[in-house]
């Protein structure tokens, strides 16, 4: 499945003070802050969102969200918001400011 065109304008109207840097990753496209990345549209729906590590269960336990898993594991500093979670400006913005938030706290690479 390709990602969702719409909800990667609307990260870009989002990130177009950040410097953002768009890279496909993982069927998707990400979001990149830094060389780090921030969010990423998937391409089985929804956002991805880099998070810091110790928030990840409590974000997990909001509506629309649950953790990432990649190849079979949980990966803590990930979230997976489902495009319910992400219909409105208010909700997206919300995401994409977490994203974006943790991204600039890494050391540059």
């Amino acid at each position: 499945m390709a990602y969702d065109e719409d909800l990667a304008n609307r990260i870009r109207e989002l990130t177009a003070g950040e410097h953002a840097e768009e890279k496909p990753m993982f069927g998707g496209l990400a979001f990149l802050i830094g060389g780090h990345m921030a969010v990423a549209v998937s391409g089985s729906g929804g956002l991805m969102v880099r998070v810091p590590p110790d928030d990840t269960a409590t974000l997990t336990q909001r509506k629309h969200v649950e953790p990432m898993v990649m190849a079979g594991r949980e990966t803590r500093g990930w979230v997976r918001v489902s495009s319910d979670g992400v219909k409105t400006a208010r909700q997206l913005q919300s995401w994409v400011g977490r994203g974006i938030a943790h991204a600039r706290s890494l050391p540059p690479k």
